[in-house]
């Protein structure tokens, strides 16, 4: 019999405006990680996104930063936290697909994305940056709805 865990993740947006108008605009997905079993060898992944877009013309750098989890407080591990039981599952989000370089504000051995967005008043290109999600495998955790709150920060 599978142990199977329902699990989401939110992402809020902060945009650091450091004092200047800033007519960018920042939305995120948020992330599932789906049916979790815990009897599975195998990590689970999932992905979203962090979509920034700016009007144009011209070209504007960006870093974007991802906060810790409140439920670890940290970044190595962040966890889910159980919707009634105290029970936290792990995870974290990656820069890359491979899971090497965990998504973080660059503290604490974690790294930000930096990244351009073009933009144009005729055909603006957003900048979409994928997030990359694993649960480690084999976590002795109750069935149920876990979830964590992360926060997005994008600066110019």
């Amino acid at each position: 019999m599978k142990n199977l865990i329902k699990s989401f993740l939110y992402l809020f947006v902060f945009l650091s405006l450091a004092g200047v108008a800033w007519p960018c605009t920042v939305t995120t997905t948020g992330v599932s990680f789906s049916n979790y079993d815990v009897f599975s060898p195998l990590p689970l992944n999932t992905t979203g996104t962090v979509t920034v877009n700016c009007p144009g013309p011209g070209q504007t750098d960006v870093i974007i930063t991802i906060g810790p989890s409140p439920n670890s407080g940290g970044f190595i591990p962040r966890q889910m936290k159980h919707s009634t039981l105290p029970d936290l599952l792990s995870y974290n989000f990656y820069i890359d697909t491979a899971g090497t370089a965990v998504w973080g504000d660059g503290t604490a051995g974690t790294q930000t994305v930096q990244d351009r967005v073009k933009q144009s008043k005729k055909k603006p290109k957003p900048l979409i940056t994928t997030v990359y999600g694993i649960a480690p495998p084999l976590q002795n955790v109750a069935v149920g709805t876990y979830s964590d709150i992360l926060t997005v920060t994008v600066t110019p």
